[in-house]
């Protein structure tokens, strides 16, 4: 096996991965990513014990149980670069050995769910209502710096998501990933299915007008009419295309469940987001620690 060198795997000095100072051991199989950090907290106060806590920039870690559950809970920030530090870390802590720097023989597959939030792309769809992505469509660029291949239903579905948006020309070429088949099956009756696409910006990417003009000003309407057979777009955000392609390519199951917290199409907010956050992570947690 050909090791890895000291300046593409930084560990630190306590023999952690540098960006989110965790040890192999201090990280468990069964993992929950959120966006905020202040909510690794609200998630892990749930838990019946606690047995590490690490923190390192905009990465706190939480690792504990629920019952005989082993969870750990990782805040990522928003983006797509930021999952693109968290998941290659979190592979690399239970598939490189850190004494030899060597990928490992016998390769672990993480079960890795985000519990995030999100703005709605149906009328049907209404703010605290939660929904589980069936895929993950991006629109960012992340994807494109790893070999990849969609399959062919995965290429048609592309091509007519570009046809439908006219953005032939001047977006990043879209990719998308399906979710951890093993796990939607346990997250059905209370959630909505449906794909999730991710933009790489909060303002113009999801066709908000403060003072710039906008390159696609009917971007968003044509995501909320967009179809492909029965698929149909639910939501966006900022994380799940990059979680989920990532995942893929690492053989990981994931999945991503959000909290509607606007509707774009009825141009609502929700009234107690926080409360709509803990609504999520209650239900989510009492369906984690059963698989």
């Amino acid at each position: 096996m050909q090791r890895i060198a000291e300046s593409e795997l930084i560990i630190n000095s306590r023999g952690a991965v540098y960006h989110l100072n965790v040890r192999p051991e201090e990280l468990a199989h069964t993992i929950i990513t959120v966006g905020d950090p202040d909510r690794v907290e609200k998630v892990s106060k749930h838990f019946d014990k606690i047995e590490y806590k690490n923190k390192h920039r905009e990465f706190i870690t939480h690792t504990g149980f629920i019952g005989n559950k082993r969870i750990t809970c990782v805040s990522t920030g928003i983006g797509p670069d930021n999952i693109d530090i968290v998941m290659n870390e979190l592979d690399a802590l239970v598939n490189i050995d850190f004494e030899t720097r060597t990928i490992k023989r016998q390769l672990t597959s993480l079960q890795v769910m985000r519990l995030g939030t999100s703005g709605a792309l149906q009328s049907s769809i209404n703010v605290d209502d939660f929904v589980v992505s069936t895929h993950g469509l991006g629109v960012d660029n992340l994807l494109h710096f790893y070999r990849h291949q969609n399959n062919e239903e995965e290429k048609q579905l592309l091509h007519a998501f570009v046809t439908h948006t006219q953005t032939h020309d001047s977006l990043s070429q879209p990719y998308i990933a399906g979710c951890g088949s093993q796990l939607l099956k346990h997250f059905v009756d209370g959630y909505h299915h449906g794909i999730t696409v991710t933009c790489p910006g909060f303002y113009g990417p999801q066709g908000r007008v403060l003072r710039l003009g906008l390159m696609h000003p009917g971007f968003v309407d044509r995501l909320t009419t967009f179809s492909f057979g029965s698929h149909r777009i639910t939501n966006f955000e900022m994380e799940t295309s990059a979680i989920y392609g990532l995942g893929k390519l690492l053989r990981h199951q994931c999945l991503s469940m959000n909290v509607i917290v606007a509707n774009r199409v009825k141009k609502e907010f929700s009234k107690d987001g926080n409360a709509a956050v803990e609504a999520l992570i209650k239900k989510s947690l009492g369906i984690i620690e059963k698989i």
